[in-house]
């Protein structure tokens, strides 16, 4: 009989193309996805895997086997979450992603609480951007991300997914105290199309965002610093280098020297939790997405 685990390795190196992303995406070594591998060959007696270059491919059996390996690991899935839904319990393991700023703002209300309401879950997570959130999700290697959508810019979503309301965030424009606008109480984006901008890395989802809004008004952006923590962002703010979008959730205590400003026309963006559509009837997931609402309650 196939091993559940080898075909799950086996299924991860055809969603991830590499030996290191398998790795990586299954928390194991390299050496260890080697090593189910060689056993499964050995189970099924033909070869998976072959050479190319210095990485692995699939052989054709191997693509043929790892087919079948996504629709019995989908299953295998389905019938966890249908005999957890049936038991009605919190229970067994939940692997959750999140963007940094709601990693930092609601990860740690919202898990404290579920380890305290739920002793028998296991929970583990990760730091990730959201379109690898959603990929990760999508592959299997998470069970629920928190993502977001900004107003005018959604996130891209596959189908296969299921998503939940979390909270809207508020987004202001940092400026150091010196700023010729840190004295309003409003401000416009375009109040600032002659000043450097300091921003997110380039082609992030955010960053894209930002650039796509600055120049919807007409405004080609003079992107000075590329850093991905809103600290860090923040610090360079401080000193007087840029300005930056500085949303609220996460952010933590404003350095001394900066100030943050309303934006007049509310810049804002909608933060969801995200989890595969076979899983949607597990206990955990539910308890999941009550718990990031209630820290996001605490948060605001």
């Amino acid at each position: 009989m196939l091993n559940l685990e080898r075909l799950r390795t086996l299924d991860a190196l055809a969603r991830h193309g590499s030996v290191s992303g398998a790795a990586e995406g299954l928390h194991i070594t390299t050496s260890a996805v080697s090593q189910q591998m060689s056993k499964l060959e050995r189970e099924v007696g033909q070869q998976l895997l072959a050479k190319n270059g210095r990485g692995v491919r699939l052989t054709d059996a191997g693509r043929l086997l790892a087919d079948h390996a996504a629709r019995i690991l989908s299953q295998v899935e389905l019938a966890q979450s249908d005999l957890e839904a049936q038991r009605g319990q919190v229970v067994g393991e939940l692997r959750l992603a999140a963007f940094p700023t709601a990693a930092r703002g609601l990860f740690p209300a919202a898990i404290a609480a579920l380890r305290a309401a739920h002793p028998g879950l296991r929970i583990g997570s990760r730091e990730i951007e959201p379109e690898p959130a959603v990929l990760a999700v999508l592959r299997g290697d998470h069970d629920l991300a928190v993502v977001l959508d900004w107003y005018n810019k959604p996130l891209p979503m596959p189908e296969g997914l299921v998503k939940a309301s979390i909270v809207d965030d508020t987004a202001d424009v940092a400026m150091s105290s010196a700023h010729r606008h840190a004295h309003r109480d409003e401000v416009d984006l375009e109040d600032f199309a002659d000043d450097d901008w300091i921003t997110w890395g380039e082609g992030a989802f955010c960053d894209e965002w930002l650039m796509h809004t600055l120049r919807s008004k007409g405004i080609e952006p003079r992107v000075a610093h590329r850093v991905q923590e809103h600290p860090t962002q923040l610090a360079l703010v401080g000193a007087g280098l840029g300005v930056c979008v500085a949303p609220r959730l996460g952010r933590g205590p404003v350095p001394q020297g900066v100030r943050t400003v309303p934006v007049r026309q509310s810049v804002s963006r909608h933060i969801y939790a995200v989890w595969r559509a076979d899983a949607d009837r597990r206990p955990s997931i539910r308890a999941a997405v009550e718990a990031l609402k209630s820290a996001a309650l605490k948060a605001g």
